[in-house]
């Protein structure tokens, strides 16, 4: 019998572990000291490969040499794109309860300022630039505007600083419940929130999603999300100890470059975001590799439309699985099954992971609704954040004292408790007294021809209160008009639920992790369509 309600319970079969990051990357190398972990490439090729054990001796040589500038429980910032060094510290930090804070190489100084003056960061360790982001020149200038800031190292001097040490005779002891590290969100309204992880969220949310996806041992994984990222630090490096793995880390995305190095190492695994994911399928087209060891690919972070699913699967093969998460909550939610239909992986995220509450409620009543339902998507679990450093009001807002934590997400579960994202609930449409998911219509959109992404949002209008604007780019080669559009997608919504106005754009402004800044969309951006002839309400 099926769900009544939208309240899912949690699915146990799957247990949890109480351990710390640091025992669990250290057991994991103990029953496999000989195995590759990590293998980094960029532009000049594989430049490091680092077995399990190796990687040990580097992590434990950086706990120390932390410990010998931090306090345990201090928190420390790294500023730098994905590399050996990123990880090194992620896994030294947590051998030595040092929690970190992370920070895109993207951001430029009034951001990082905030970051860094918000945590109360006692270090930073950074990169010298990044794609012309004077990353060293921007520490220099901010760090004595920091007083909490007393430590600062370049990762051009991170040998020294770590060969300097004198090695201590015993790490400390890591509760599991104690803070792993603090990420940012991504800020698309107001300054960017502290999000504070545990140890035993975040490596329980990577062995979690192994289990959905029931990922085989020693399984070999690209690695394109940033490390600065859930995607990365969680999935991507703790999904792959989970199962005794190889990361093959890029140090920054290259769609060719990405499909040459899955050829080259024989990668299993990608998780990667829609945009990262079509784009590795045009160079697959041009140029085809030798994907045969390729077992699967996972996408979230954005509507993953039909066609993206039925093209990874049928071009390359292999089982596509859908995700759903946030910072807040170590990661993923839910997760598609491999084995479940292409219907259900376009229209739905699956349902939650292992050990995880979900549940719909009004976002006027806070009553759980029947299922199929709209409402506020709510999460209770062991992933969800400790807190919002420093933020008890704001922690207080999104957490209440049953432990549910609102996503700030609508959507729906049908009877088999599989989520249905119908987008930001911020983002809701208000068009004439009708509520407009554009989650909706964008998965419809999705599926026209000559359409590579869509975005809708919602326009002020003095008569209808709102009204529905979708931003389009086009597929290279396609052209298309706004009565073109309008009659493909009166054919398949409502008429309250058509866009009024089409504009085309060359790219969208997108969050580190994938999603389009929304916020920054407006009637100035991109190339107005021609109005429609015909007039309708």
């Amino acid at each position: 019998m099926g769900l009544i309600t939208s309240e899912v319970p949690p699915d146990c079969s799957a247990d949890l572990v109480v351990t710390s990051l640091g025992e669990h990357f250290t057991n994991t190398a103990a029953a496999h000291p000989t195995r590759e972990f990590l293998i980094f490439t960029n532009a000049e090729g594989v430049t490091e490969r680092l077995t399990y054990g190796h990687m040990v001796e580097r992590a434990t040589a950086a706990a120390q040499a932390l410990l010998s500038e931090f306090e345990v429980g201090e928190r420390v910032a790294i500023w730098a794109p994905n590399n050996v060094e990123w990880v090194t510290f992620q896994l030294g930090a947590a051998l030595a309860g040092i929690t970190i804070v992370t920070i895109n190489p993207a951001l430029v100084a009034a951001e990082v300022h905030h970051i860094l003056s918000q945590s109360r960061a006692a270090g930073i360790v950074h990169d010298g630039e990044w794609r012309g982001n004077p990353m060293a020149d921007i520490v220099a200038e901010l760090a004595p505007t920091l007083p909490d800031l007393r430590t600062v190292v370049h990762l051009g001097e991170w040998d020294q600083f770590v060969s300097k040490v004198r090695p201590l005779q015993r790490l400390p002891i890591v509760e599991p419940e104690s803070p792993m590290m603090i990420q940012y969100t991504s800020g698309t309204t107001g300054q960017p929130k502290g999000v504070v992880l545990s140890h035993h969220g975040c490596v329980n949310n990577a062995r979690m999603m192994v289990h959905r996806f029931d990922l085989p041992e020693a399984s070999r994984w690209l690695g394109v999300l940033p490390l600065f990222h859930v995607g990365g630090s969680v999935i991507n490096v703790i999904g792959t100890m989970s199962v005794g793995g190889t990361l093959i880390l890029q140090d920054k995305f290259d769609a060719a470059e990405a499909v040459r190095v899955m050829e080259a190492e024989s990668v299993n695994y990608v998780a990667a975001v829609p945009t990262m994911l079509l784009a590795m399928l045009e160079v697959q087209r041009e140029v085809e590799r030798d994907l045969s060891f390729l077992c699967a690919v996972m996408g979230g972070g954005a509507t993953v439309p039909p066609e993206m699913v039925r093209s990874i699967e049928s071009g390359l093969g292999v089982p596509f699985g859908t995700m759903y998460g946030s910072t807040e909550t170590s990661a993923m939610v839910t997760n598609s099954r491999l084995d479940d239909s292409v219907e259900d992986k376009s229209s739905n995220a699956g349902p939650p992971i292992p050990q995880v509450g979900l549940r719909i409620t009004d976002p006027q009543t806070g009553e759980v609704v029947d299922v199929d339902t709209v409402g506020s998507i709510e999460v209770r679990s062991f992933g969800v954040m400790m807190e919002y450093f420093d933020m008890p009001v704001e922690t207080a807002a999104a957490i209440d004292d049953d432990g549910w934590f609102t996503t700030g997400d609508l959507g729906s579960v049908d009877s088999r408790g599989y989520l249905t994202v119908r987008g930001r609930l911020k983002e809701m449409i208000i068009r004439g007294g009708e509520n407009i998911y554009p989650a909706e219509i964008e998965k419809v959109l999705h599926d026209h021809p000559a359409i590579a992404m869509v975005a809708v949002v919602g326009v002020p209008d003095e008569r209808l209160g709102e009204e529905i604007a979708a931003f389009v780019q086009v597929r290279p080669g396609h052209e298309c008009t706004a009565n073109e559009l309008d009659t493909f997608a009166r054919s398949r919504l409502a008429r309250f639920k058509v866009p009024r106005k089409w504009h085309i754009v060359d790219e969208f402004p997108l969050t580190p992790s994938g999603k389009v800044q929304k916020h920054l969309l407006d009637e100035g951006s991109g190339r107005a369509l021609l109005p429609i002839e015909e007039e309708r309400t």
